[in-house]
């Protein structure tokens, strides 16, 4: 069973209580860290610029992190939606 991946910036200040969060709530992940990579990056955007659910992010300036993509497509941008 594959596990959901969370996409990430060690630069973000929402990071570490969204990561504490899903500790606290035993939820494993594949973590991508956006800011580690061109290669992370990309996959990223990709994944933010084919969803619509990060309209409101783009239009409020805001890059989209962290969030969590499950295995079943869904996203999750705060820890209150898991």
């Amino acid at each position: 069973m594959s596990q959901p991946t969370l996409f990430f910036s060690d630069k973000c200040p929402d990071t570490q209580a969204f990561v504490a969060g899903l500790e606290a709530r035993g939820i494993r992940y594949d973590a991508v860290n956006i800011t580690n990579s061109m290669r992370e990056l990309k996959a990223f955007l990709h994944l933010r610029d084919s969803r619509p659910e990060f309209q409101a992010v783009k239009d409020g300036a805001r890059v989209g992190v962290p969030v969590l993509l499950n295995p079943d497509g869904s996203l999750h941008f705060s820890l209150d939606s898991l």
